[in-house]
């Protein structure tokens, strides 16, 4: 089998030891051993096999050690041990793998350390050890992998701290430590990673603050803090970050602040400080993020309002505020936010009013006002969103009334007002909504009728009035909706009879009138 190039034996479960032989395929590229669960070791004339390329011993279980003669495999570009529970380390003869590119090591449970070799692996540029769980240091040797562009070391959970050394790879573009729940501190050389354009701490839970060095990162594009339940504050270098796109700080529960200099992030596209339960404001500088996108800020329950130069993120497409439930107001500014596409208001349970300038937001498409208990009316200005297609006023159980300009909104197609409880009735204005497809009024306890203009809703496909317990009738013009395919009358205790016009609806496939016990 002299020209044999290709040799798979993944699955062989029974399969205990390779012969001796093996190390005469001298044309073998690629050995594959897979899930042989059983194997024990590799025979020493592994070490002959002068062509090969890859070797992947993953979820090899009863693996414990690989011999010293693997050092001399010189054309060897992929190592794979992933899930080899029971390696315990890796020979000193590792170093010696010239042509290595990528050691896959992850879910190697019992290995507790690197040899110091491992430095001298010069073509290594992927080096993967994810839920090494008894990896506890990294050897100073680390530095010297010159060509290494991805380290990822995730749920390395007795990883107690990175060399000093992991400053001198100047290659590096990816170093991953997310849920690293024992590392407390970055060594200050963090900050000479010149090529790193992702860094993940998200998880790190026992790490507090960050060291002012990391300003220096040049190139980072992505900074994942997120979870970092630790983590009180941000250096003031943080603004450095020339080429920061996308800042991840959810579920930073102990953050209090954001520093000014956050608005020096002119690349800065996404924000995500949703779950900050601490963050009680943000900075004023937070309008110069020319840049950004996306705001989220959604479940800081502690955030009492926004700053007036937020109205100047002229770039700012999505705002979510959802169960920011301190939050009193919206400031004036806000409708200034000309690019602005989906305003997320819902349980904001303090907020007790919108401001007139909302209807400058000329870009928005989608408003949610659901669960904003303490909302009684909408601003008349609603009626300038000309391009608003939803609208969800769900569970606004203070909200009595709808502004007559709503029928205005020409583009408005999905429109949600159930458990509306205090909302006693529809302007006539609604009919003039010619584009909405469907009307949900579910739950809507006090709504006595519907007005004549309903029949209007030429585009209306579907109308849940189920559970509206004091309707007591459909007016006649209901036969004119044309298109309405799904009627749901359900639980409307008091509902007496069906006017003989709804026998014009050609496209209705569903009609609901379960529990109606007056009908």
């Amino acid at each position: 089998m002299n020209a044999l190039q290709n040799l798979h034996l993944n699955r062989c479960s029974n399969l205990q030891k390779l012969p001796t032989s093996i190390g005469q395929l001298n044309a073998l590229q690629n050995l594959h051993l897979n899930h042989c669960l059983n194997l024990q070791e590799l025979p020493k004339s592994i070490g002959q096999l002068s062509a090969l390329q890859n070797l992947d011993l993953s979820t090899c279980f009863s693996l414990q050690k690989l011999p010293t003669s693997i050092g001399e495999l010189s054309t060897l570009q992929d190592l794979s041990l992933l899930a080899c529970l029971s390696l315990q380390k890796l020979p000193t003869s590792i170093g010696q793998l010239s042509a290595l590119q990528n050691l896959h090591l992850n879910y190697c449970l019992n290995l507790q350390e690197l040899p110091t070799s491992i430095g001298q692996l010069n073509a290594l540029q992927n080096l993967h050890l994810n839920h090494c769980s008894k990896l506890q240091e990294l050897p100073t040797s680390i530095g010297q992998l010159t060509a290494l562009e991805n380290l990822h070391l995730n749920n390395c959970s007795s990883l107690l701290k990175l060399s000093t050394f992991i400053g001198q790879l100047n290659a590096l573009q990816n170093l991953q430590l997310s849920a690293c729940s024992s590392l407390q501190e970055l060594p200050t050389s963090i900050g000479q990673l010149s090529a790193l354009q992702n860094l993940q701490l998200s998880a790190c839970s026992s790490l507090q603050e960050l060291p002012t060095s990391i300003g220096q990162l040049t190139a980072l594009q992505n900074l994942y803090l997120n979870r970092c339940s630790n983590l009180q504050e941000l250096p003031t270098s943080i603004g450095q970050l020339n080429a920061l796109q996308n800042l991840y700080l959810w579920g930073c529960s102990k953050l209090q602040k954001i520093p000014t200099s956050i608005g020096q992030l002119n690349a800065l596209q996404n924000l995500y400080l949703w779950g900050c339960s601490k963050l009680q404001k943000l900075p004023k500088s937070i309008g110069e993020l020319n840049a950004l996108q996306n705001l989220y800020l959604n479940d800081c329950s502690k955030l009492q309002e926004l700053p007036t130069s937020i109205g100047q993120l002229s770039a700012l497409q999505n705002l979510d505020l959802s169960t920011c439930s301190s939050l009193q107001e919206l400031p004036t500014s806000i409708g200034q936010l000309s690019a602005l596409q989906n305003l997320d208001l819902s349980t904001c349970s303090s907020l007790q009013e919108l401001p007139i300038s909302i209807g400058q937001l000329s870009a928005l498409q989608n408003l949610d006002l659901s669960t904003c208990s303490s909302l009684q009316e909408l601003p008349t200005s609603i009626g300038q969103l000309s391009a608003l297609e939803n609208l969800h006023l769900n569970n606004c159980s203070s909200l009595q009334k709808l502004p007559t300009f709503i029928g205005q909104l020409s583009a408005l197609q999905n429109f949600q007002l159930s458990a509306c409880s205090s909302l006693q009735e529809l302007p006539t204005s609604i009919g003039q909504l010619t584009a909405l497809q469907n009307l949900d009024l579910s739950t809507c306890s006090s709504l006595q009728e519907l007005p004549t203009s309903i029949g209007l809703l030429t585009t209306l496909q579907n109308l849940y009035l189920w559970g509206c317990s004091k309707l007591q009738e459909l007016p006649t013009s209901i036969g004119q909706l044309s298109a309405l395919q799904n009627l749901h009358l359900n639980n409307c205790s008091k509902f007496q009879e069906l006017p003989t016009s709804i026998g014009q609806l050609n496209a209705l496939e569903n009609l609901h009138l379960n529990d109606c016990s007056k009908l």
